[in-house]
């Protein structure tokens, strides 16, 4: 005769295959976890970096368009211009450093890290023996880890479209 108040419990094996069960599934979800966070902290960071490229290309976009003049033979990594207000900046990229430089009255302004390469493309006629700028093509890539991105911005300087 068996005794009927045992017979109700689960076995060594059963709660054993149910540990077994419970413990990849846990393993699962944080690997899942892992995942999200470590793509989140990359999407964060290349998002950090874009945005940073085009508030500098969308300062020199609004320099270009309203500048006074726009030095024709500067190197294709510079973009040297007479602001509006007079003043005599250039945009500089150093690929040593990675970086994108505001030079200005004698000094340099970092506008922005992890730049890998940048060309200003220079669009310009002769107008009475005057070399004028017409527009301005930027491009810049940026990297993040990775991921690798270009942004382009165009320019027409107003005061040379006659």
């Amino acid at each position: 005769m068996k005794n009927t108040k045992y017979n109700s419990g689960f076995t060594i094996a059963e709660l054993l295959l149910a540990l077994a069960i419970s413990a990849m599934l846990l393993v699962a979800v944080s690997v899942a976890f892992n995942a999200s966070a470590t793509n989140y902290r990359e999407n964060e960071d290349i998002f950090r970096v874009t945005n940073s490229a085009r508030q500098a290309l969308y300062r020199m976009t609004t320099q270009l368009r309203t500048a006074k003049g726009v030095a024709h033979d500067a190197p294709d990594n510079e973009c040297t211009m007479l602001t509006a207000l007079d003043d005599n900046i250039t945009y500089r990229y150093n690929n040593g450093d990675n970086k994108l430089y505001l030079d200005k009255n004698g000094n340099s302004y970092i506008l922005c890290d992890n730049v890998t390469a940048m060309t200003c493309t220079k669009n310009w006629v002769i107008e009475d023996t005057l070399i004028k700028v017409k527009s301005v093509q930027i491009s810049m890539t940026v990297v993040s880890g990775n991921v690798q991105k270009t942004i382009s911005a165009a320019a027409a300087i107003r005061r040379n479209l006659n």
